[in-house]
């Protein structure tokens, strides 16, 4: 065999190996891009129109998201703390139908006090608690990111009167997700109870969300006979 026979051989399997190793890369992106428009869901198309459709943009700041919270382990809260928030929360809605403002206020301060207590960024660092939520909680983060913005919109809107009421109350009933998501407890907590039962402490007390699911908010709640 002649050595120019040879050489075109030898460059012949050099871009054949090439060829596969570009796609494979490609099957390899494309395989990623998938698992993050699953994980992110809605997340992922707001990601995506943030960078202006560039979705290799997009999934370089979710991967980002996902390497920085990704291993975040959340703490369960305790059965009185639950019970309070639930209050809390149930007495925002109750109050939105006279200052609905206000109401919209507390359900923001209460998402961020909540989220600190599950073990995510402290609320005062809202863009990195909201990052972090969002590789959590894609699907129900969206409502604490429009009823701070709602909240936020207001003070800075003192002419235009800020949020209409039913802007407010929109976005109110979208953080609702959020809130249940964060205040039932996960499967981690359900093994830790089961966990802690057989070892001999007592199980805690089912109760009842004191949120109010059905009710509507800016209605009045009838009285309970």
């Amino acid at each position: 065999m002649s050595s120019g026979v040879i050489i075109t051989l030898i460059v012949i399997v050099a871009v054949v190996l090439v060829v596969a190793a570009v796609l494979a890369l490609r099957a390899r992106g494309s395989q990623h891009g998938g698992s993050l428009k699953r994980r992110f869901g809605p997340e992922y198309d707001l990601a995506v129109a943030r960078h202006d459709g560039d979705t290799k943009a997009a999934e370089r700041e979710l991967a980002e998201r996902v390497r920085r919270h990704g291993s975040l382990r959340t703490r369960p809260l305790e059965p009185a703390e639950r019970e309070r928030f639930e209050a809390r929360w149930a007495a925002a809605q109750e109050r939105f139908v006279d200052s609905p403002r206000e109401a919209v206020g507390e359900a923001d301060r209460l998402l961020a006090e909540l989220a600190g207590a599950r073990g995510f960024p402290d609320g005062g660092q809202y863009e990195e608690q909201l990052t972090a939520l969002s590789v959590h909680h894609a699907h129900h983060v969206e409502g604490y990111r429009r009823v701070h913005r709602v909240t936020h919109a207001r003070a800075d809107d003192a002419q235009g009167g800020g949020a209409g009421t039913e802007e407010m109350r929109a976005s109110m009933v979208e953080a609702r997700a959020l809130f249940e998501a964060l205040v039932r407890p996960d499967r981690h907590d359900a093994r830790r109870q089961r966990t802690g039962t057989e070892a001999g402490e007592p199980a805690p007390a089912a109760h009842e969300s004191r949120a109010p699911h059905a009710w509507s908010l800016g209605k009045r709640r009838p009285k309970e006979s």
